[in-house]
């Protein structure tokens, strides 16, 4: 079965052209090798797939045609990526909840003076 196909069955990515953009750009592994999308997965396979700054590894347990419900997908494949990635994947995210400026909802368009914080704050 091809990488892309099997990425969008299992519920990785939402739409099949997206698996295989993402294995063209490089951030898909299978067996810590670069996989291009026409690249056919077997059963008992690793596969890396990049999230934010981080790989996520995946075994293949089951090879499957067509696109499961998310209930499924446990059948199917196995996660396991260290404890210590996903922690660091979670203080990041909860860093740039902190550190990124939030403005209220409905609050309409920013003034001149936030703008300018704005902008300050993405330009650092």
């Amino acid at each position: 079965m091809r990488i892309d196909k099997y990425l969008w069955a299992v519920r990785l990515y939402k739409k099949r052209n997206d698996a295989s953009t993402a294995c063209t750009k490089g951030w898909i592994l299978i067996n810590k090798q670069s996989a291009k999308p026409s690249k056919t997965v077997k059963e008992g396979d690793i596969i890396s797939v990049k999230q934010q700054s981080i790989y996520r590894e995946y075994k293949v347990l089951n090879l499957i045609k067509n696109r499961v419900g998310a209930k499924l997908v446990a059948e199917n494949l196995l996660e396991i990526t260290p404890e210590e990635r996903l922690f660091k994947l979670k203080v990041q995210n909860e860093f740039s909840k902190i550190s990124t400026p939030q403005r209220d909802r409905q609050t309409g368009r920013p003034t001149k003076k936030e703008r300018r914080d704005l902008d300050k704050h993405y330009k650092s």
